[in-house]
């Protein structure tokens, strides 16, 4: 019984120190007309790209940049029997295609984000086709 209340009491003083420390630094931050500072931001690409894909969109995509010479995008089949997929199969596509661009492009004269012009235009066709503005 005696361990059993020095416990509890030991437990309200150090969250009662705790309460009283934190609470200027808290304050401090605080403005009357304004709310405490947030110190971490959430990331906001995230909620920028949906969190399904149409598979129709996708499909199109995967065939433009099949047309452009991404092998990536030319292996991978073509999704069917479901009307959408989740957004990381646009996003790895992208990207995948991205790299080959890249790697394809490297003497290219005139580059944009490492790709030459037209690869770049039709990365961003692909994207904007399936909705994704960020992968």
């Amino acid at each position: 019984m005696k361990h059993a209340l020095r416990t509890g009491l030991a437990a309200a003083v150090a969250a009662t120190a705790l309460a009283v420390a934190v609470s200027p630094a808290v304050a401090a931050n605080a403005k009357p007309d304004q709310p405490a500072k947030v110190r971490y931001q959430l990331d906001t690409r995230a909620s920028a790209n949906p969190k399904q894909i149409n598979t129709g969109a996708y499909n199109r995509a995967r065939s433009i940049l099949a047309q452009a010479g991404s092998y990536w995008a030319a292996k991978s089949h073509p999704i069917h029997g479901v009307s959408s997929v989740a957004v990381h199969y646009g996003t790895d596509i992208l990207a995948e295609s991205r790299d080959e661009f890249r790697a394809l492009d490297a003497s290219a004269p005139n580059k944009r984000s490492g790709m030459a012009m037209w690869h770049w235009e039709v990365i961003r066709k692909a994207a904007k086709l399936m909705g994704i503005e960020h992968w």
